[in-house]
């Protein structure tokens, strides 16, 4: 019998551990994530407004429930957990699924601002990630700038225009709720370096811009017109396409006098952000031209956006883990379908599924491919890798170490104890935001 770990309780993680026990019989798959809570970027990424999307959880429940899987919150792997090293004598094989834990940065002046953000550390705070800190976001912002034009980018802008009661109903925590239902923010600025034609969100998330109530949302022609692909858009992907004729339909729209507006910019190159009296007080951008290569040149022209809070969602980048081997150009861990290569040769019982094995690329399905590549390369290594004596259970060796794993019925206490909390507020299920409470819940105790 085979014995396996996968670091990472995310969707790569979850079909990883799925994809293993639908083509072995006889393998066992323990998902260990640092965590309390699995799901990763489903729980505590996806905006909570998109219950379509978030239901996915759904399914990942039924991988974790499944008689040779065991989830085990509340174990790290690396630096301050359980060695790399101490994984691989666990068991006959390890497959990490770690993400890309970090955001890319603007690399300008003033970038370190008080007020200057990334998405993500926005994002994690309204989605009462227990790592995540009330950062006063909000405080004395009147307008806002979200450097990038993907979908992240349109989640923060949208969840910045959305009021109490579209928050109301959804599981994000009490005090995030409270925040953004008083925010003063009445001008969003979602600003992109290229033209509209190459803008990295999805039409449904565009679309999603024009549904806001009292918010109009408005699009300069002229910024438009640069963009060749705009011009003449029948050669564009149908994607892209669609993009650019809802973003011409807002164009020709007249601003209604709504309370709240999102501006949506193309062709401009954030240069510095400017300080206003310690703070951030506005971004200055310096207008791009397409290149006639599908990038874009400065033009020496400068333009300054006033904004109190930045969001910077310009990609992630896979972190190095301690023990693995990384390759700091791509922020991934160099492998072979799946096999972790050290110095270019294969690292027995050693694996990589997800963004740190492609890069941060795809969407949520993305991963169910490439984790059957990973989970097919271990099978197939499979008769080498089970001479290996291994612990007849690794989780009560890790117990006897030190360690305080949350297992699955820590975790449905949590999702007891959240739906209990939103109960007492008068609203659905909501989100328990810290370490405290969280493993408070998991012990079953009340809260």
């Amino acid at each position: 019998m085979l014995r396996v770990t996968v670091v990472g309780s995310g969707p790569s993680g979850c079909y990883t551990a799925q994809s293993l026990v639908q083509q072995d019989p006889e393998v066992r798959v323990d998902v260990l994530d640092r965590l309390p809570c699995p799901y990763g970027l489903v729980r505590y990424g996806v905006a909570p407004d998109h219950e379509k999307i978030k239901s996915l959880q759904n399914n990942l429940r039924t991988i974790l429930e499944h008689d040779r899987v065991r989830f085990v919150g509340g174990v790290q792997a690396g630096p301050g957990g359980v060695p790399v090293a101490r994984l691989r004598e666990l068991y006959h094989a390890v497959v990490y699924c770690v993400g890309a834990a970090t955001d890319r940065h603007l690399g300008i002046p003033g970038e370190d601002l008080p007020g200057s953000w990334s998405a993500t550390q926005f994002v994690s705070w309204y989605s009462a990630h227990p790592d995540a800190v009330d950062a006063g976001f909000l405080r004395d912002a009147r307008s806002a700038v979200v450097i990038g034009v993907g979908n992240v980018a349109v989640d923060v802008t949208r969840m910045l225009a959305r009021g109490l009661a579209e928050l109301s109903p959804t599981d994000m925590p009490q005090a995030a709720l409270t925040t953004l239902a008083a925010s003063r923010v009445t001008e969003i600025h979602m600003v992109g370096r290229r033209g509209p034609s190459q803008a990295r969100f999805t039409t449904k998330e565009l679309r999603e811009l024009g549904t806001l109530p009292e918010t109009d949302v408005i699009v300069d022609p002229a910024e438009l017109a640069l963009d060749p692909g705009y011009t003449d858009p029948s050669a564009l992907p149908a994607a892209q396409r669609r993009n650019v004729e809802v973003l011409r339909g807002w164009s020709e729209t007249p601003p209604s006098g709504a309370p709240r507006r999102i501006r949506l910019r193309f062709f401009l190159r954030p240069a510095a952000l400017l300080d206003e009296q310690g703070h951030v007080g506005a971004v200055r951008f310096e207008r791009t031209a397409p290149d006639g290569h599908g990038g874009v040149t400065g033009t020496g022209r400068f333009e300054d956006v006033e904004a109190q809070l930045v969001l910077r969602s310009v990609g992630y980048r896979g972190v190095p883990l301690e023990g693995l081997p990384f390759d700091p150009d791509s922020g991934t861990v160099p492998n072979l379908a799946g096999r972790v290569l050290r110095d270019g040769v294969v690292t027995p019982g050693e694996y990589v599924a997800g963004w740190i094995k492609r890069g941060p690329t795809g969407v949520i399905g993305s991963n169910r491919p490439c984790a059957k590549e990973t989970a097919t390369s271990l099978l197939e290594d499979a008769p080498v890798l089970a001479r290996k004596n291994v612990a007849e259970d690794p989780i009560t060796e890790l117990r006897a170490e030190g360690a305080d794993p949350v297992e699955w019925t820590g975790w449905q206490s949590i999702e007891q104890a959240e739906a209990l909390l939103g109960a007492s507020l008068g609203r659905n299920v909501v989100k328990l935001p810290d370490w405290q409470s969280l493993m408070t819940a998991a012990h079953g105790d009340v809260l």
